[in-house]
């Protein structure tokens, strides 16, 4: 099964220049899960989960980092 590159989705969203090139990142995403069979198709979704936990974890760390620092008070 192929490796998807989220990373490199989620880069090109977050410097988008605005919502429109946003959606268009978005549909270039839902095109690709469109092309793969059933059993790609559920390597994509769980390749993507484990993505979006390790985005999650990430922000959780660096929020409590700058939490510990003072950053909020």
């Amino acid at each position: 099964m192929p490796t998807y590159d989220f990373k490199k989705y989620h880069v090109r969203s977050i410097n988008a220049h605005d919502e429109a090139e946003r959606a268009a990142i978005n549909q270039e995403l839902k095109a690709l899960y469109a092309t793969l069979n059933e059993a790609e198709q559920a390597d994509f979704n769980a390749q993507l989960q484990v993505f979006l936990m390790t985005q999650y974890k990430t922000i959780g760390s660096e929020y409590e980092a700058l939490k510990a620092g003072g950053a909020f008070n």
